[in-house]
């Protein structure tokens, strides 16, 4: 448990929970790095609170006195339905069913927020629409993992290419952009939602992959050639491609080393895409699939970012 996670545990257990007199739950989840599990020392310098997000039965709203301060820090206790909270953070009625669409709109920095952190006391079930968010379907998964191996093998041959002409720094930048798809690559291969940037390789050094993985990846962005850095890719390419082999969620996905067009880059390469999509048996997953093959509604996602904007990403998303 962090820093800030306990100070708003212990708010709640000795001083919200005695002035809530009614059925309620109440939880740490939402922004701040304290809920994902990442605050520090230097987290305390701003916006460190005793906060309890505390949620209470439909009807007139429910306001405890409480303290303006607890253990010498600002005390903070947000008042939500349960209904209403959801839907103003994922644009997502938890009363209903969840749809292949709304997994694929439902930003993951967002779902992220309301599974980490922790629920101190749960009479309303907010644990229960917690599960219900804890990762993708199955098959929604296999998608967005044939969508992460697309933002890679595209572009595996490109940072050679880029080197070939004597512009390494060109080469350097799709070194990085393949190392940050690698990495999200390795997020989804162990179902763990992926934090924002300034937390990214944090979280990522804290999947069991990590210690394998990251000196692999820091050599490729170390490399001062192209040469180099093509070796590196093909390391950590084939690292990647093997920890999604040990899953078994397909047929194993045979590597070799391919030279694109007879060119001078060498790639390490594996149909992953393909053996992800025989496997992929929801028939709604499927007609997305064939409509957006690499993920596209990422790049649509990030400018169409407001809860609200998600009917418009839904329209995208209906296969009629």
């Amino acid at each position: 448990m962090t820093l800030g996670l306990e100070l708003c545990r212990r708010f709640y257990d000795e001083v919200v929970r005695h002035v809530v007199d009614v059925p309620h739950s109440a939880a740490l989840l939402g922004r701040g790095s304290e809920v994902l599990g990442y605050d520090d020392e230097m987290s305390t310098d701003h916006n460190c609170e005793a906060r309890v997000v505390l949620f209470v039965p439909p009807g007139p709203a429910v306001r405890p006195e409480v303290p303006e301060q607890f253990e010498g820090r600002p005390a903070l206790v947000e008042v939500h339905k349960v209904r209403e909270f959801f839907q103003s953070q994922l644009g997502f009625d938890p009363e209903a069913e969840l749809t292949v669409g709304d997994w694929l709109t439902f930003p993951e920095q967002s779902l992220l927020m309301m599974t980490a952190g922790e629920v101190f006391h749960d009479d309303l079930g907010v644990q229960d629409v917690r599960d219900r968010l804890a990762y993708y379907p199955d098959d929604v998964w296999r998608y967005l993992m044939i969508a992460a191996w697309w933002r890679v093998h595209p572009e595996l041959n490109l940072a050679g290419r880029a080197g070939y002409v004597g512009d390494e720094l060109g080469s350097a930048l799709i070194g990085s952009e393949l190392v940050k798809n690698l990495m999200r690559l390795c997020f989804l291969i162990e179902r763990q939602y992926a934090p924002y940037s300034k937390w990214f390789g944090t979280a990522f050094g804290r999947l069991s992959c990590g210690p394998t993985l990251i000196p692999l990846l820091q050599d490729v962005l170390r490399a001062s050639t192209w040469q180099q850095r093509e070796e590196a890719l093909m390391a950590a390419y084939r690292a990647v491609g093997e920890l999604h082999n040990r899953l078994r969620i397909t047929a194993p996905v045979e590597l070799g080393i391919e030279r694109m067009w007879d060119r001078p880059f060498q790639v390490v390469w594996g149909d992953f895409p393909g053996a992800l999509s025989a496997a992929i048996q929801d028939p709604v997953v499927r007609r997305i699939l064939e409509r957006w093959p690499v993920g596209g509604i990422e790049k649509v996602r990030d400018v169409l970012h407001r809860v609200g904007d998600r009917r418009q990403l839904l329209g995208l998303l209906d296969p009629r």
